[in-house]
C-alpha cells in the first residue's frame, strides 16, 4: 500500500519535472519582464501616443466608425491597459466611447 506521504511526493515530483509547468512559469517571468523592460515601456509610450492623437482626431470630427473605433480599441488600447497603461489615454477612450457611431466615413 502507497503511504500518503509518497503519493503526494510523487504528484509534487510530477509537476515540477511536466514541461508544460516550466512553460507556464517562464511564460509569467517574460510577461513580467516585458512590462518593465525599455521594450515594454517603449510600446507602452507608443501606444499612448498613437491612443491620444487618434482619438483627439476623433473627437475633434464628432464621430468615430466602426471600423476605427475596432482598430482603436481593440488593438491599441486593450494591449495598452494590459502593458499597464491608463491616465491620458483612458480619459480620452472614455470621450471616445461617447462619441456617434458611424458605419463608414462620410
Amino acid at each position: 500500500m502507497v503511504s500518503e506521504s509518497t503519493l503526494i511526493i510523487s504528484i509534487v515530483g510530477a509537476v515540477f519535472a511536466s514541461t508544460g509547468f516550466w512553460a507556464f512559469l517562464t511564460s509569467l517571468i517574460q510577461s513580467k519582464k516585458s512590462k518593465d523592460s525599455a521594450e515594454g515601456q517603449m510600446l507602452k509610450g507608443l501606444g499612448h501616443d498613437r491612443i491620444c492623437y487618434l482619438g483627439e482626431c476623433y473627437i475633434q470630427r464628432g464621430y468615430i466608425t466602426k471600423d476605427e473605433y475596432e482598430n482603436l480599441h481593440d488593438y491599441l488600447y486593450l494591449p495598452y491597459k494590459k502593458l499597464g497603461g491608463n491616465g491620458t489615454a483612458e480619459k480620452i477612450m472614455k470621450e471616445v466611447d461617447r462619441l456617434s457611431l458611424k458605419d463608414k466615413e462620410d
